[in-house]
């Protein structure tokens, strides 16, 4: 149902996605998914470092520094420290910022690097690299998997429709509906959907879902030229784009889709991190161990990742930062904007989110049953317990 490129054994966790939402579980589910998150997001992080060092190398030579970052104003304020250029909406814009900067979401979290290189006897911003983290990836699996229900529930409604003229002996273009009979035959194929979840029958929808951009790389290039990004990606082996997107409006940027094969051997070298270490030894796995299987891990997962890069111009990457097109507000308009807002879509959203959090929580046996089944419906306090005990935190009106 939906395949999460930038990560390896994409087939795995799609199975266990699509399981959850039948409501089956199976025993190891719990480690599973515990090992799809973590040595993911690891593996993530070290072949998204290894290749934008390569990228800013080959467009920028050899004398960079970066800078591990958490939060998004640590970005903004790279950009604004020593802009390469200035006109009167630059100056406005960085003028609001410096004046306003509580408005500009500073406090975002996010998993990032910053690129530098010395210019002129100070620094000069290059770019980034970011990861998707584990909050925003439940998110937008669940928005992707909401709008596929959705479109699959209309479709039944539309063949119930259909339905409906064949026996006036029209076609549907003429079957004249009320906005309460429409609204019914929503409903019912709504509720003939959640049946079929709930009898664990095959459902059926569009083409398969893709999300590409849990890595990206964003690259600062005067006047977003692209060319340069291309010749500097022909010299970075086993690196082919696959996609290229050219955003025009309030949001201008060229995106890349591109398909990478990691230095595999290289990236499983150093042991795991301590954080790391001390998940998989609270549930039973001692650290050598751990480290032996995060190689196995890499080695037996697939060769190729994709990921996402962003190339823009400094003014237009303002604009994304603490403009016009800001980031967290365009995340915010998203949500704003999805049709479908049901107890079935929210019970994907709290589903998606129980699954990328289980592996986070405090150590727990096996899990043998799911707090969620999509048929059922909850009040958002009841997820809320279940959160709660995820990490151990006593029940009551917190």
């Amino acid at each position: 149902m939906i395949t999460i490129n930038s990560y390896l054994h994409r087939r795995e966790l799609e199975d266990i996605i699509r399981r959850w939402m039948y409501g089956v579980v199976e025993a190891g589910d719990g480690e599973l998914i515990t090992r799809l998150v973590h040595f993911n997001q690891l593996y993530v992080f070290r072949y998204l470092q290894d290749f934008a060092v390569k990228l800013f190398r080959e467009l920028h030579g050899g004398d960079l520094r970066w800078e591990r970052i958490y939060r998004k104003g640590e970005i903004k304020d790279a950009m604004v420290r020593r802009p390469p250029y200035r006109n009167h909406r630059i100056e406005e814009l960085i003028r609001d910022y410096e004046t306003y900067p509580g408005r500009f979401y500073r406090e975002t979290p996010c998993q990032a690097m910053l690129f530098f290189r010395r210019r002129e006897g100070g620094e000069e911003y290059l770019g980034s690299w970011r990861i998707k983290r584990i909050r925003r990836l439940a998110e937008k699996g669940a928005r992707r998997i909401i709008d596929w229900i959705f479109a699959a529930i209309k479709r039944n409604a539309e063949t119930m429709a259909d339905e409906r003229a064949a026996r006036l002996c029209i076609s549907r273009e003429y079957l004249l509906s009320t906005p309460e009979e429409m609204l019914a035959e929503f409903l019912d194929a709504e509720q003939r959907f959640i049946e079929d979840l709930r009898q664990q029958r095959e459902i059926k929808g569009p083409a398969e879902l893709i999300i590409n951009d849990v890595a990206g790389v964003k690259v600062l290039m005067d006047d977003g030229d692209t060319g340069r990004v291309r010749a500097a990606l022909n010299n970075i082996d086993h690196c082919r784009v696959v996609e290229e997107e050219h955003h025009r409006g309030l949001y201008n940027a060229v995106n890349l889709v591109i398909r990478i094969e990691p230095p595999r051997d290289e990236l499983i070298r150093e042991p795991l991190p301590e954080t790391i270490r001390a998940v998989m030894t609270g549930r039973g796995l001692p650290p050598a161990q751990a480290d032996r299987d995060f190689a196995a891990f890499v080695l037996t997962g697939e060769k190729d990742v994709y990921l996402e890069i962003i190339i823009t111009d400094y003014q237009e990457m303002l604009e994304s930062e603490i403009g016009r097109c800001m980031h967290e507000d365009r995340t915010i308009n998203q949500r704003l904007r999805q049709q479908y807002r049901g107890h079935l879509a929210k019970n994907v959203e709290y589903l998606m989110r129980y699954l990328f959090l289980f592996p986070l929580s405090s150590p727990r046996g096996e899990l043998k049953d799911l707090p969620v089944k999509l048929w059922n419906r909850y009040l958002p306090d009841y997820f809320d317990v279940v959160i709660a005990g995820l990490f151990q935190i006593p029940p009551g009106d917190f």
